[in-house]
């Protein structure tokens, strides 16, 4: 891991639960598991999975190891569960290397990146999936380390790490940011998240921008209420049956309903698509 060697880096905030959370505490446990066999749409590729240990993150690398992807996979501090990840995706063929460290400091991203290309001479995916939230009751309770810490993890990383990946990505690769439903609707108690997701969103636009001519694609999935760590605690909820009834269809997401939507977006049959945003959140309408 990366020594602390940036003076502007901010720690994770002090009495706050940890984030993103531990899937190996969860009961009944999400549901990861790909639901139909792999047709090898991502043979030969390198994909590089940030907050790959639990959650969504962990949906995506069993999905796209199923494929043929070789994964590097990048967490914060939950080892149980990224080794637990790291075997799953073992059982679906794949290979992979897990990286230890905060992607809040520009150093530590430069570091993933080069650790990929060494164990795997390429980067072709880049997911950037981490990511914190720490809910208070009031917008005017938010202090000033918290906020600066959700930018940080949110926003810093994710510009960080593409600045590191991008010179290795070539035509035909992608780039593919995770957004959330509060981007477009907000949500009061995790207002520093919501403005970091709006963030995501003109993020993914303006890359694509600049990179389509090179044929580097840039998208981003919003996901409404899912199944995952990081939704669960004292400031959120306990049991499944409590998340996602305010969605039309009544009920919250499972990872792995989640990550084809990821999958679209690395693999060629999304060719002919950049700067959009995919949105699976149980019907819940969005302007996007």
């Amino acid at each position: 891991m990366t020594t602390l060697d940036d003076p502007n880096f901010i720690p994770p905030v002090s009495g706050a639960p940890d984030m993103p959370g531990y899937e190996h505490e969860m009961d009944p446990a999400p549901d990861y598991h790909p639901r139909y066999p792999g047709s090898g749409r991502l043979d030969d590729k390198v994909a590089l999975i940030t907050g790959g240990d639990s959650g969504i993150g962990r949906a995506i690398c069993a999905l796209f190891a199923r494929e043929g992807a070789k994964i590097a996979l990048v967490y914060l501090s939950e080892d149980k569960d990224a080794e637990a990840t790291k075997t799953i995706i073992e059982q679906e063929g794949g290979e992979v290397i897990l990286i230890k460290g905060d992607l809040g400091r520009k150093s530590f991203c430069e570091e993933v990146a080069a650790k990929t290309v060494e164990a795997f001479g390429q980067i072709n995916i880049l997911v950037n999936n981490a990511g914190e939230q720490n809910p208070q009751p009031s917008f005017l309770d938010i202090p000033e380390d918290q906020l600066r810490r959700t930018v940080q993890s949110n926003v810093y990383s994710m510009v960080f790490l593409s600045q590191a990946v991008l010179p290795h990505l070539s035509e035909g690769d992608a780039i593919i940011n995770t957004n959330s439903v509060v981007s477009y609707e907000g949500l009061s108690k995790i207002h520093d998240y919501a403005i970091t997701k709006g963030a995501v969103t003109t993020f993914t636009r303006s890359l694509s921008e600049e990179f389509a001519p090179k044929g580097i694609r840039v998208n981003a999935v919003a996901p409404g209420p899912i199944w995952t760590p990081f939704v669960t605690g004292p400031d959120f909820v306990d049991t499944p049956d409590e998340f996602g009834q305010g969605t039309p269809m009544g009920r919250c997401g499972q990872p792995n309903e989640l990550a084809p939507a990821y999958l679209y977006l690395a693999c060629a049959d999304s060719s002919y698509v950049s700067g959009q945003t995919i949105h699976v959140n149980g019907g819940t309408l969005v302007s996007s």
